[in-house]
């Protein structure tokens, strides 16, 4: 995918993922609409990047505030990116300590933030890259990528709502690529392991000493720059499509994760 002259929309681009994500695709020459509900943050990195980076507040699980973040891409330059990094709600545990069962709304909330927002972004953006006229030499017209997790794989305790959410973005990747080929539109997904991200609510010294000793090798959680070289990757090789890549440095949640 050709990035000049090209935008690219990078939903949840003012938290960790997205802003790692943003940086690299101003550096590749294309205008970015950084999309999130974090407004101060968000505001904070478009002025850092100057001309070619813009916010738009929006809200993943209404049409019409995708909608303007679609539009804003699109009065830049046509859109030919996707990238959702949104984050939301954890969830809990299927039945807490005392028998009581995790509440039918919270379980409704992670999904619906995690795997309905994410589908929402993915049918909108499709919608707006199906009218680019194609690439001469690839026959693309856009590239879309989502982010699943790790926990859509194995979740640990406590993740039954959060785990379906990115296990049902891991199986919508395959058929949405699929659906998706007949307009040159190319879907590829990101699993990754843990990440230093403002996520976890804590202090990245303290989430590294928490998680870090678990992962292999390297023996350090990842970092954001790296999720974003992968979506990097993605967008960049015509060759992927339909395809969930795990970034988790070999990790594997057990039963239990360190919190659990």
């Amino acid at each position: 995918m050709k990035l000049e002259d090209s935008s690219a929309l990078v939903v949840g681009g003012a938290g960790g993922l997205g802003a790692a994500t943003v940086r690299r695709l101003v550096a590749a020459g294309a205008k970015v609409v950084i999309a999130d509900l974090a407004e101060e943050t968000g505001l904070a990195l478009a002025t850092e990047l100057g001309d070619n980076a813009i916010f738009v507040k929006t809200d993943v699980l209404s049409e019409d505030s995708v909608n303007e973040a679609i539009l804003a891409a699109t009065d830049m330059a046509p859109l030919r990116v996707s990238v959702d990094t949104h984050g939301g709600p954890g969830g809990g545990r299927t039945l807490d300590r005392d028998g009581s069962p995790l509440p039918f709304d919270t379980f409704m909330q992670v999904v619906q933030i995690f795997l309905h927002g994410t589908f929402n972004v993915l049918r909108l953006t499709a919608s707006a890259m199906s009218k680019n006229d194609p690439d001469p030499d690839t026959g693309e017209r856009g590239v879309i990528v989502n982010t699943a997790s790790i926990a859509g794989y194995e979740g640990t305790i406590g993740q039954v709502a959060y785990g379906a959410a990115k296990g049902g973005i891991i199986g919508m990747t395959l058929p949405a690529a699929r659906d998706l080929s007949v307009v040159g539109i190319r879907v590829g997904t990101i699993a990754p392991g843990v990440f230093a991200t403002p996520a976890y609510g804590q202090s990245l010294d303290a989430i590294e000493a928490e998680w870090g000793p678990m992962v292999p090798f390297p023996k350090r959680m990842g970092q954001p720059d790296e999720y974003a070289r992968m979506a990097m990757a993605i967008i960049e090789n015509p060759y992927f499509n339909g395809e969930t890549i795990r970034l988790d440095a070999g990790i594997r949640f057990q039963t239990k994760g360190s919190r659990s």
